[in-house]
Parts: C-alpha cells; sequence; structure tokens
C-alpha cells in the first residue's frame, strides 16, 4: 500500500496517563504525604517494638500496694486473716518491712491469701499467685522479694543488692554440689553457676528447701517458674508439705529451674528463731546482727506457740536498730 495512504499516527491515550501519573507522584504534595506516612510506620514501630525505660502509664494502686510504682525492687508479704485470726500481727509486720523499704527505695505489696482461689491445696499456696499479681503492678522491678508473714527483718542497713545479689558477693555466697533435700538426694546445686545468670535465690534447713524467704528476678523464666509451681497437678497431689514439697520436686526434675538456682547459707536471709533450732543448720539460728529472723509455724497454739508473743519483742529490736 503507498505510503500516502496510511492513516495519520496517533498519540496514544496511556501515555499521556503515565505522564500525567508521573508529574502527579512528582509533586510537592506527594512529596510530603509520603515523608509522613514513613515517619508514621517508623514511629508505630518504634512504640510497638522499641524498649522504653518505664510504662505508658503507672500501674493502678491496688490495697497493700505501696512505694513508687517503678521501685527496681518489691517486698511481696502475703496476709492471712485466717491462719492469724488471734493475733494482730499484720500491722508490725506491715510496718517492718514498709520501713525497710523506704529506707532503701523499694516498694511494698501486702495482699491477702483471700484474694486468690486456691481451688485445689491450702492458702499457703497463695504466695505464689501474689507474686504474679506482684509482677504485673511492678512490670519494671527487677526483684521480687517473697517473706512469710512469720518473718521479720532485723538488720534494715542491708540492702538486698549488696548483701546478696550483687554478682561478685552472690558468686562468694552460693552453696553449690549439695544434695537440694538433705541428706542424699542424688540432685545437687549447680557447681560454676555465674551470679548474673541466677534469676532465683532461696535457701535451704535441714529438711530442705525454705521457701519462707526467696529472692525472684522479674522476667519471662520467672513467669515460668511460677506457673509450673502453681500448677494444678502439684496442688492436687497432696504433698505433705504442700508447695514447699511441690518446688522440691520441680526443682529436681526440671533441669531449667535447677539452672537458675542459687542456693545462699541459711543466715544470710532466713535465719531460723531459737524455737526452730531443730529444723535450722548450723549456720541458720538467728544471732544479732542477721537479716532476717523466720518464726516458722508460730501460729500453732497446739504447740504452746503464739506468734504475736514470739515477734513483737524482736519488732522493737529492730525498730532499734533503725534509729
Amino acid at each position: 500500500m503507498p505510503s500516502g495512504a496510511l492513516p495519520p499516527k496517533k498519540a496514544s491515550p496511556y501515555v499521556a496517563n503515565v505522564n500525567r501519573n508521573k508529574a502527579r507522584q512528582m509533586s510537592p504534595r506527594s512529596v510530603v504525604l509520603g515523608a509522613l506516612g514513613v515517619i508514621g510506620t517508623l514511629w508505630m514501630l518504634f512504640r510497638l517494638f522499641g524498649s522504653s525505660s518505664t510504662p505508658k502509664s503507672a500501674p493502678k494502686s491496688v490495697p497493700g500496694m505501696g512505694g513508687s510504682a517503678y521501685a527496681k525492687t518489691v517486698i511481696v508479704t502475703v496476709l492471712d486473716e485466717k491462719a492469724d485470726a488471734d493475733g494482730p500481727i499484720a500491722d508490725f509486720v506491715k510496718q517492718n518491712r514498709i520501713d525497710y523499704a523506704k529506707k532503701h527505695g523499694y516498694a511494698t505489696f501486702f495482699p491477702s491469701a483471700n484474694n486468690y482461689t486456691i481451688k485445689h491445696g491450702s492458702s499457703s499456696w497463695a504466695k505464689v499467685p501474689a507474686l504474679r499479681h506482684a509482677m504485673t503492678l511492678f512490670p519494671e522491678a527487677t526483684y521480687f522479694f517473697n517473706l512469710d508473714p512469720h518473718t521479720l527483718i532485723m538488720n534494715p542497713t542491708l540492702s538486698i543488692e549488696t548483701h546478696i545479689l550483687a554478682k561478685q558477693r552472690l558468686e562468694s555466697l552460693m552453696v553449690t554440689d549439695v544434695p537440694i533435700v538433705p541428706p542424699d538426694s542424688v540432685i545437687k546445686t549447680f557447681a560454676g553457676l555465674k551470679g548474673d545468670r541466677v534469676d532465683f535465690v532461696i535457701t535451704q534447713d535441714r529438711e530442705g528447701l525454705s521457701e519462707k524467704s526467696f529472692i525472684i528476678r522479674n522476667g519471662d523464666w520467672a513467669h515460668f517458674f511460677l506457673d509450673a509451681w502453681f500448677d494444678p497437678l502439684y496442688r492436687t497431689y497432696n504433698f505433705q508439705r504442700a508447695e514447699r514439697h511441690a518446688l522440691e520436686h520441680i526443682v529436681q526434675w526440671h533441669g531449667t529451674i535447677l539452672a537458675k538456682l542459687a542456693l545462699v547459707p541459711q543466715n544470710i536471709m532466713n535465719s531460723y528463731h531459737e524455737k526452730q533450732a531443730t529444723a535450722a543448720n548450723d549456720n541458720g539460728i538467728y544471732k544479732p546482727g542477721d537479716f532476717i529472723v523466720n518464726f516458722g509455724d508460730c501460729n500453732q497454739k497446739a504447740k504452746g506457740r503464739n506468734c504475736e508473743n514470739e515477734m513483737r519483742p524482736y519488732y522493737a529490736r529492730s525498730v532499734q536498730a533503725d534509729l
């Protein structure tokens, strides 16, 4: 066909559209909006995954919660009104912890055992959910110090960091290669454990681990450990000493727990009152200057004991030591 017979070329409408799209993409408005979008995305990612030294808002205050919500150490004592119904010990037990906490910048938490529904087992199990509860109220805390209501802090000058938890100090204290349950348990405490790898610090008496006084480091491992300890299987197993024997069981059968445990001498944080002498280790009887005195089962009237009568004179001494 002669070239003059070809129809004239027409500009493609798609080219114009592409050009218009390019112009639209390069407009100042688009650049600004795109930049804002990138900044917004980065901000969202930072908020979701970035770390922060403080939570977005302070935890809500609940009964029994004292001290700064951002304290790095929290003392937890579960009060059992039923067990101590005849002895008004709660007031001076709480004051003992509060005075000590103020001195060192710690916080306190005094939940009631009645706050927790223990479907299986005695109220003594309440310390375990109470610690989980404390971790939700003080999410920024590093350490939680469980103290039984039948114990008193006798040397308030000692901080738990310098007295126990500092890496070199803890490594010098750790009792290694000894049976978890004396005298002949085949499972023994680890040797060579580094202080900064420890998440659980506890003492031992002649019978085994003493759960009346222990320190746990906040974190995923602590959540796992407390959940494992509180498992319904153990609460329904009818251990003779309830949560104490359950603790010994999981420490011996779960290497992931034993590998985080540091055993320290009894007089470091759990000295026994003289009426508990038969259960105490050689270094475990309270003497002046010790950090803690533990009165054990002082609420057993059948054995002629009375918590208020035994504890109040020691509380008076602890107040004098704080002056």
